[in-house]
């Protein structure tokens, strides 16, 4: 039996309005439930997707692993089971199911396994008491208890208002509980190479003797910024302005895609400040970003945001990407001045057949990796040369320059003050040579092994 996950339009009342998700469509239909459920969390497109495969894999393993009689914990154990072990046989590679499903990483096993845990909960209220039996709580053994009573107080420590929450206990234990994964310490994630930065925006994004103005601007706010690569591609033309105190550094600010104030004091059918979803609806009938699947989605990770509700981008330094970013910024506005378009967004296409419409991140990061091996480098993560190492050099020469915690999570716009601490990891190298000098400034007080080593010599 076919399961397949489309993209819907979800109409839930005679408004009109409607809500780009995605579904999971059987041979019977949409699966309700999962669009309900969906619909009440409001929770990310991301979060979604994940969710609904999650369900889909779940629905398939019951389509031939039910068993007439078996109680429902231990149908979901052995399906938790099948994703950390997978379902193929090891020596004759066969699967009487047909599912032939390779094993996941604890992670992602673990991931499903929470995912639909919450959605059982969430079912098995008055009117479906036995989706609770898939995984139910219980009160669980000493460690159990100890293991869930950690992650609750990690949940309240690091939430919103947690000093709110009332009561000191978690939730009872689940029958079927995700794999503890082995524990590794925190490594700083792979950045651009800092030596390497103006090559790429100078050589790299030239091409037939042509500046591309438009990805090195991009490429900017990422390196001398710190933004994600989603949070570029939710700018607006007049998000970008000369600082009023320094008209020679770029005042760039990040609003939120939905509720973020629309540009140009733009008011709404009562006459009041629009938020930006108002405002791309009303004007060019569009969603924000964030919420429509497809090429033109761009994700939104819900950043501490300085202002009402947007978030500045915080030059490192002022110097050289505040008016580096600026003056790129001139001249690409030289080149969109005569492109018609039909959106707000700042970065348009300009290619012939599709001019002016809206630039996707995936059209960028095939550019950056273009960019990338042009300069003899290497496209991957682990060498900090895709999207995710702009970030990371930018975290990383704060903290080599000495910002404080408190202020780099300021600048990047955690929500977390953890968030930041992968930046403030030492290196291999650097704990090498920090046991190295201690061992140096401890060695007047030590006997040489030296000593010790001629003696042996000398007795054998």
């Amino acid at each position: 039996m076919a399961f397949v996950i489309v993209t819907g339009q979800v109409v839930s009342d005679n408004t009109g309005a409607s809500t780009e998700m995605p579904v999971l469509v059987s041979p019977g239909g949409p699966v309700l439930p999962l669009i309900d459920y969906c619909l009440t969390k409001r929770r990310s497109l991301a979060w979604q997707e994940k969710l609904i495969r999650a369900a889909k894999l779940f629905i398939e393993y019951v389509e031939v692993n039910a068993i007439q009689g078996e109680e429902e914990w231990r149908l979901f154990r052995n399906f938790a089971n099948a994703l950390r072990s997978g379902t193929i046989h090891p020596k004759t590679g066969d699967d009487p199911g047909g599912l032939y499903w390779r094993a996941l990483g604890v992670q992602p096993a673990n991931d499903n396994i929470a995912l639909l845990s919450d959605f059982f909960d969430w079912l098995g209220r008055d009117e479906n008491p036995r989706a609770r039996k898939f995984n139910p709580h219980y009160q669980g053994n000493r460690y159990d208890q100890r293991i869930d009573h950690q992650a609750y107080l990690y949940r309240r420590d690091n939430a919103f208002l947690g000093h709110t929450w009332t009561g000191d206990s978690p939730r009872l234990a689940r029958v079927t509980r995700g794999e503890r994964p082995p524990k590794v310490h925190g490594v700083r994630p792979p950045a651009f190479p800092e030596e390497r930065i103006e090559e790429l925006l100078f050589k790299g994004f030239k091409v037939a003797g042509r500046y591309n103005y438009r990805d090195m601007a991009i490429t900017c706010l990422l390196l001398g910024g710190g933004l994600r690569v989603c949070e570029p591609f939710h700018l607006f033309l007049a998000d970008v302005q000369p600082h009023w105190d320094d008209p020679s550094i770029a005042f760039v600010a990040v609003h939120h895609p939905a509720v973020g104030l629309a540009p140009n004091d733009w008011r709404n059918a009562s006459g009041k400040r629009g938020s930006r979803s108002e405002y791309l609806a009303t004007e060019f009938g569009l969603a924000p970003r964030h919420i429509v699947r497809g090429k033109l989605h761009a994700g939104w990770k819900h950043p501490a945001l300085d202002k009402r509700w947007y978030m500045q981008v915080h030059w490192f330094s002022k110097a050289k990407y505040g008016t580096l970013f600026l003056d790129i910024w001139k001249r690409y506005l030289e080149q969109v001045a005569t492109v018609e378009r039909q959106h707000p967004y700042a970065w348009v296409n300009l290619s012939r057949g599709n001019a002016g419409g809206i630039y996707t991140i995936s059209s960028y990061l095939k550019s950056l990796q273009g960019a990338v091996e042009r300069i003899g480098l290497v496209y991957g993560k682990q060498f900090g040369t895709t999207s995710h190492g702009p970030r990371h050099a930018y975290g990383q020469r704060a903290r080599r320059g000495g910002v404080n915690e408190i202020i780099l999570q300021r600048v990047m716009h955690h929500c977390s003050p953890n968030s930041q601490l992968v930046y403030t990891q030492p290196e291999l190298s650097e704990v090498t040579a920090a046991l190295e000098q201690a061992a140096q400034r401890l060695s007047t007080n030590l006997v040489q092994p030296q000593e010790y080593w001629s003696t042996f010599v000398d007795v054998k």
